[in-house]
Order: C-alpha cells, then structure tokens, then sequence
C-alpha cells in the first residue's frame, strides 16, 4: 500500500466518521473548550497547496500536513 493509498484511507474514515457524527445529537450541558494553539488560520489569497508545492518549505512536496495552518507549537 502506498503512502497516497494509505491517506486516502484515513480520509476516507474521518470524512465517514465526520458524517456520522453530524447526525442531530441532544445539546450538551458541558462546552468543550480547545487551547488558542489548536486553532487554524485561513491561508493568505493566492496560497494555494493544491499545485503540490509546501507554503514553508517550497522545496519539498506539500503532504497537506496543515502546518503552514496552524497557530501551534
């Protein structure tokens, strides 16, 4: 198995698992606060990952890791 076919697999399980979770649940007494350092920033017009290429390191290919997105350590 590929590392492409391997993500696609993830992917493909989040995306089934996201969608069963959208399902309407009951509301929930407790809110789930995240750390500020979990947030994701919106890319910069023009900033496009899809043509393969990484935003931080342009020599590398992008393997859409989320990093350049990211407000963590």
């Amino acid at each position: 198995m590929t590392e492409q076919e391997l993500r696609a697999l993830v992917r493909h399980a989040i995306a089934k698992h996201a969608a069963a979770q959208a399902d309407p649940q009951p509301a929930r007494a407790t809110v789930a606060r995240l750390h500020p350092s979990h947030a994701l920033v919106a890319l910069p017009a023009g900033a496009d990952t899809d043509d393969g290429v990484c935003i931080i390191e342009p020599a590398v290919a992008c393997n859409h890791c989320g990093y350049c997105k990211s407000v963590g350590h």
